[in-house]
């Protein structure tokens, strides 16, 4: 198959969750087809359409500057929200000019498929109803736990505004697109139950069990350590959470107990965590988090907000580390409490777990090993890639 691919972004350098599901599996999916991939290029990282090569055919930059979070374009973004129909979490990926860009590209190549990743992208893309539209979240739910979570009145009110309006903008698309993918049964049984759609089949979640294994005596670096994009709402909600509320539990049992947060553009609040207390590291950007992995005795995901599923569950799996979560934290995912993963979903029960583990050596080996073995047997990328060729094999085919 022929197939055009449009996202927000390129793949490099791979900083989310997301990035990481589409370049796994579209590696595969070049082994097989011709892959034409259309995103938007950060001048601050030109390696990403160099690198493109990797997992496309052939590729088309198109060049948009998206504001950082931290500028104050960012902030008019969000004002400017305040008054539109369409959420910020789409508006500010939508660059002048793409959809005619997109319109040009389909008529001169005469693609058999069409791929939509993320929503984003639907803001722009001609024609929704011959499409696969690749959810990697649900966006509705996710803003719906903000409100829940808002630390100010102002948030909460903010977030209801964007939530109403992502409810509605999600609904839409997702009813005028051939066909969603979702990246698990939960998100595939919320958009059947909260927009009507009946197109959707959900698809599973990999991990590349080569590159995490373990190496034999990794350098120990922390005794719980937290892996994800510290840009992201959710990220920060889920460690600040631990840092004020379990953290404390914990360290009563064990005093000495070291936290990392790896992961990139941590805010200052998430910095001020380790300028007050010596046993908390934020690392920044790193050139590779598996060393930190490997090196810690649990992978915490203390998540309260999100959607989709999370792999870093499925990486600190096949890095050999025990998994604490929340059940949000774990949503989706084909795991089981206690056998492959520990659960708890209140501050105190998140601290039990985590100071059993600690304190378990043998017990811990025990969780690490049969999540191992579960990744292992189930959760190969080569895997989840032909589950998707065999839902564009099946999608409305795209017009000539």
């Amino acid at each position: 198959m022929k197939i055009l691919w449009v996202n927000t972004n390129f793949l490099h350098p791979t900083t989310k969750g997301g990035q990481i599901r589409s370049l796994e599996m579209l590696r595969w999916l070049h082994q097989w087809h011709e892959i034409h991939y259309v995103a938007i290029q950060n001048p601050a990282h030109p390696e990403g359409p160099r690198l493109a090569s990797e997992y496309s055919s052939r590729n088309y930059p198109f060049p948009y500057a998206v504001p950082l979070k931290s500028s104050p374009a960012f902030y008019a973004e969000l004002a400017r929200g305040l008054f539109s129909s369409t959420p910020v979490a789409v508006s500010r990926f939508d660059p002048p000019g793409m959809g005619n860009f997109l319109r040009d590209l389909i008529r001169k190549e005469g693609f058999d498929r069409a791929v939509v990743d993320h929503l984003a992208p639907t803001a722009y893309f001609p024609d929704l109803g011959h499409s696969v539209l690749f959810q990697h979240n649900v966006e509705t739910m996710i803003w719906r736990r903000n409100v829940e979570h808002a630390a100010t009145f102002a948030r909460k009110l903010y977030f209801q505004v964007q939530a109403k309006r992502m409810f509605e903008y999600e609904r839409r698309v997702s009813l005028a697109s051939g066909h969603i993918v979702a990246v698990s049964q939960v998100d595939a049984d919320a958009m059947r139950s909260l927009f009507g759609v009946t197109r959707v089949t959900p698809i599973g979640t990999g991990v590349n069990l080569a590159y995490f294994a373990p190496p034999p005596d990794p350098a120990p670096q922390a005794d719980i350590v937290f892996v994800g994009s510290m840009d992201w709402l959710a990220n920060i909600d889920g460690v600040k959470y631990f840092v004020q509320e379990i953290l404390p539990l914990i360290r009563r049992e064990q005093p000495a107990c070291r936290f990392a947060v790896v992961g990139r553009t941590p805010p200052r609040e998430i910095l001020d965590f380790a300028a007050a207390d010596p046993n908390i590291l934020v690392t920044g950007t790193v050139p590779d988090i598996r060393p930190y992995l490997w090196g810690a005795k649990i992978s915490i995901v203390p998540l309260r907000i999100g959607g989709g599923t999370r792999l870093k569950i499925y990486e600190s799996m096949a890095a050999g580390t025990a998994v604490v979560s929340t059940s949000i934290g774990a949503e989706g995912l084909d795991v089981q409490h206690p056998e492959n993963i520990r659960l708890a979903d209140t501050p105190a029960g998140l601290a039990q777990q985590c100071v059993e583990l600690l304190g378990n050596p043998e017990e811990r080996r025990r969780v690490a090993s049969a999540a191992c073995n579960l990744v292992s047997s189930k959760f190969s990328w080569e895997i989840i890639a032909r589950e998707f060729e065999a839902i564009l094999e099946n999608a409305p085919p795209f017009p000539h």
